[in-house]
């Protein structure tokens, strides 16, 4: 996020089964929704927002999605943090990587996200965890 970005209010969901990552998802769709997305949009932050979760729960157990309303003059948008306290990813590039799965699951994974989401950034320690930040900005 850039500067003369504004957070208005934030959610935040412990992630720790799958339900959780349902409610995690459904809460980004609701503010999606009410901050004007179209039902297509909220529906791509929340795919970003289910597959951030998802690996959450099978790789580092327990974390926090965090879902926050933006504003960078009128301009209105949804960050996702995911973060957690997991063993981290050795090699982030190669996870970045189209195709690539550790889990062997056929699922959106990582670049997916990135190509859902208007902005993404990714820091991950090994041993100490990994954040996803993502951001789509109402059209």
């Amino acid at each position: 996020m850039g500067e003369g970005v504004r957070v208005e209010q934030e959610s935040k969901v412990r992630v720790e089964t799958e339900a959780d990552i349902v409610l995690a998802r459904q809460q980004g769709r609701a503010i999606a929704r009410d901050l004007g997305f179209t039902l297509g949009n909220a529906t791509l932050i929340a795919t970003a927002i289910s597959e951030l979760a998802r690996n959450i729960v099978q790789y580092a157990t327990r974390g926090e999605v965090i879902l926050k309303r933006i504003e960078n003059g009128s301009q209105k948008g949804l960050v996702v943090i995911a973060r957690d306290e997991g063993p981290g990813i050795n090699d982030v590039r190669r996870a970045m990587e189209d195709g690539f799965s550790t889990s062997g699951r056929l699922g959106l994974g990582l670049p997916g996200v990135r190509r859902l989401m208007d902005e993404f950034n990714i820091h991950s320690e090994v041993g100490k965890g990994t954040t996803v930040t993502a951001s789509m900005w109402k059209s």
